[in-house]
């Protein structure tokens, strides 16, 4: 073998390493998944557990780079975001899709669940699949659903132990007409208002109150501003983590599946830190000087009759049918858990 053979043969295995080495990092992909909640919540470990299972199970593909505390805007920004390609996934409430997907309302009905074992299998059921289909025409994959937990109220002007309590509070909701027409018909002076928003508003006196699930409060400092809450469980709010169809179609189906098994798996996780942090967040409400009540059993069935026409007229609204099918699971699950 002579130089000139020599110099060749190792000229192509430069070549086909720099070529290999080029492929792979050509098939490497990066993207950013958002959330409005900050560090301290489980849905940020839930966040965090997602990006490191997704490169686990695509191999080192698939690398997501998490943000934090609404660092890429607020729920809606992200969710349009999405939609639009420019982000590529993202965790938390799909309520601003609620005018043109109507289904997302179901979500907004009160007192439809008992306990969470209700929640979870109405999430993991055909209704939550059927929400996630009608999504997908809007650019958005649904991966999973998972929780944020039952919402309560809270104010800084006085104890609420009953339907009258409320009557003339001015409280945050969410910019959605089931929660508007029902904290309006409870007695409430109702106001829309992004939750970014919200802090300095109960700070200046420009809100009395607002409710949320109770790590929300926590995790977003409530207790610095607010002085009461009260324990109501009004409603459930669920968090879906989607991703942008445009960027969705790029992937391999290896990688889909990668992507889909962490997504699943980081899910379960935020339920299951959600479940133990209620277990003490009352304790740290208390410690932190907050009144926590427990409204009775009898005065929350004075709150349902009061908004039972709600009920009715956005259940009409929503799809008969829908609903309908969406209360079948959650009696089916009551059921289950009983026997």
């Amino acid at each position: 073998m002579n130089d000139t053979t020599v110099t060749r043969s190792g000229f192509i295995a430069a070549l086909t390493a720099a070529l290999l080495g080029s492929t792979v990092a050509f098939a490497q992909v990066k993207a950013k998944i958002g959330h409005a909640m900050p560090d301290t919540h489980p849905q940020s470990a839930a966040v965090n557990k997602f990006t490191e299972l997704a490169s686990t199970y695509t191999n080192g593909n698939v690398k997501i780079q998490p943000f934090h505390s609404a660092m890429l805007g607020s729920d809606e920004k992200q969710l349009q975001a999405v939609q639009a390609g420019s982000q590529e996934f993202y965790i938390g409430t799909l309520a601003p899709l609620s005018t043109r997907v109507k289904e997302v309302q179901v979500w907004d009905l009160p007192f439809l669940f008992q306990n969470v074992k209700e929640v979870y299998a109405v999430l993991d059921g055909p209704s939550s699949k059927a929400i996630f289909d009608k999504i997908e025409p809007s650019g958005l994959v649904g991966l999973t659903w998972t929780g944020m937990g039952f919402r309560n109220l809270s104010n800084s002007r006085r104890s609420v132990k009953t339907a009258e309590d409320i009557s003339g509070l001015k409280l945050r909701v969410m910019a959605n007409p089931v929660a508007l027409d029902t904290w309006k018909t409870i007695g409430a002076n109702a106001v829309p208002m992004a939750f970014s928003e919200v802090f300095t508003a109960l700070e200046v006196k420009a809100l009395d109150g607002q409710e949320n699930p109770l790590q929300h409060m926590w995790a977003n400092k409530m207790q610095e501003v607010q002085k009461y809450i009260s324990v109501t469980n009004h409603v459930y709010t669920p968090v879906a983590l989607v991703a942008s169809k445009k960027f969705w179609g790029t992937l391999s189906a290896s990688d889909k599946a990668g992507v889909q098994k962490a997504a699943v798996e980081a899910g379960l996780l935020q339920r299951t830190l959600l479940d133990a942090g209620d277990r003490d967040v009352i304790t740290k409400f208390k410690d932190a000087g907050v009144t926590v009540d427990q409204v009775s059993t009898e005065d929350l069935k004075k709150v349902q009759d009061k908004v039972k026409p709600v009920v009715e007229k956005f259940k009409a609204q929503i799809g008969d049918e829908f609903v309908t099918g969406f209360m079948a699971e959650i009696a089916k699950a009551r059921t289950a858990s009983t026997n």
